[in-house]
């Protein structure tokens, strides 16, 4: 039985968890909070800031673990690095990990590459990104190096803008890198993921191509194939084989394009690990995302990876300002589409746009129908009504 140190418990780490397990895995997922959802299905769990260099070392020390699986950005990736020169297996590589945990770090390895990129820049003070932003041009990105899921990206075309993004980017951050990359604003065509499979014998081979829609920089939903010309798609393979043969390791690789309308493939972003916008291929696909990455860690045969049908999928997210305790609603009435299928993550408590599960179905329209019939309720006085219970408890 292999043992399996998964950093980082939420949704795509659950459904990964739940792979590994299948496979005879035994599954101690960390996170800095409890109950965290692959916490849920895993045989053991750690709570802690995997920030924390010194505790990070001692947890991998105290498990000594076959393969280390890093599932989140915030984490030290220099105990990661040192953990692969003392022996320890890293999922993909540390080299991978230490790289695109920081979107600077990853931006340099791509351009260095040959790879076509946004025009970028780094800045490290409010006025430093205002500079650099006027020599890329009008209207720009701006975000952390370190962050996920979107946080602390944001858009800006003036002076003030560049200040709000800025303030807006070190509160989004991960970790303690006061730094944030502005790149040139990309009139796109459309996104694509090309989810890209590296295995231990170097043999490199891809999903269908998945499109996908964001918004505050997160994934809203996704579908699979997109609908892309066979030479985008030989020129995402190209740039995107180039890329994990550099990282190496084995594993799955979400890896991120633009297509500009003369369609023109522009690198993004990289992901060393399952991608949000994969989760389409539980319903798609005969391996789904988290079959393939599970079993390539392991460094098991692949089999050929079909797509059985087509498919969408869509977030099902919590409001604005959602906050404390939840329910969510409305999953019979989402079914009545035979086609449909869902997943709930079975996170412990709402934040703001926080996504709380996923609507699979057929087609994206049918996604879209199917995730507006579900609606995730905040019910804070929960929390306040077992506190006071806590309280009397205590009391007598």
């Amino acid at each position: 039985m292999k043992k399996i140190l998964l950093l980082g418990s939420g949704e795509l780490g659950k459904e990964l968890t739940i792979s590994l397990k299948r496979m005879g895995c035994y599954v101690i997922t960390c996170d800095a909070y409890e109950n965290a959802p692959a916490m849920q299905v895993s045989d053991q769990s750690e709570v802690f800031n995997m920030l924390d260099k010194n505790k990070l070392t001692k947890i991998i020390e105290n498990h000594k673990p076959d393969f280390i699986v890093p599932e989140v950005e915030a984490i030290e990736t220099q105990v990661l690095l040192d953990a692969e020169t003392n022996g320890y297996t890293v999922i993909p590589s540390a080299k991978a990990v230490n790289l695109t945990m920081n979107r600077d770090r990853i931006r340099d390895r791509a351009k260095s590459l040959g790879l076509q990129t946004a025009s970028f820049a780094y800045a490290e003070t409010e006025q430093e990104l205002i500079s650099e932003a006027k020599k890329i041009g009008t209207k720009v990105a701006v975000k952390p190096v370190m962050s996920s899921s979107g946080k602390g990206q944001s858009y800006a075309n003036t002076k003030d803008e560049l200040k709000a993004s800025w303030k807006f980017a070190i509160e989004g951050m991960r970790g303690n890198r006061k730094r944030v990359i502005v790149e040139e604003f990309i009139d796109f065509d459309y996104e694509i993921t090309l989810l890209t499979i590296l295995e231990k014998s170097g043999k490199v081979s891809f999903c269908q191509p998945i499109g996908h829609f964001q918004e505050r920089g997160d994934y809203q939903y996704s579908w699979q194939p997109a609908d892309c010309s066979n030479d985008v798609i030989a020129q995402a393979q190209v740039a995107a084989r180039k890329m994990v043969t550099d990282l190496g390791g084995s594993g799955i690789f979400g890896v991120e394009f633009f297509v500009d309308k003369k369609g023109k493939v522009i690198f993004s972003e990289l992901s060393p690990r399952p991608h949000d916008t994969g989760m389409v291929t539980m319903y798609t696909q005969n391996y789904s995302q988290f079959d393939i990455h599970a079993r390539v860690l392991l460094g098991l045969p692949l089999p050929e990876i079909k797509m059985n049908r087509s498919g969408a999928s869509h977030v099902i997210l919590a409001e604005k300002n959602a906050t404390g305790n939840y329910s969510i609603e409305g999953i019979e009435k989402a079914l009545e589409d035979k086609s449909v299928d869902f997943r709930i993550f079975g996170k412990p408590f709402l934040k703001s746009y926080r996504r709380m599960g996923v609507i699979l179905a057929e087609t994206l329209d049918k996604a879209k129908i199917a995730a507006k019939k579900v609606i995730v309720k905040s019910q804070p006085y929960r929390l306040l009504q077992n506190t006071f219970f806590v309280i009397l408890h205590v009391c007598n």
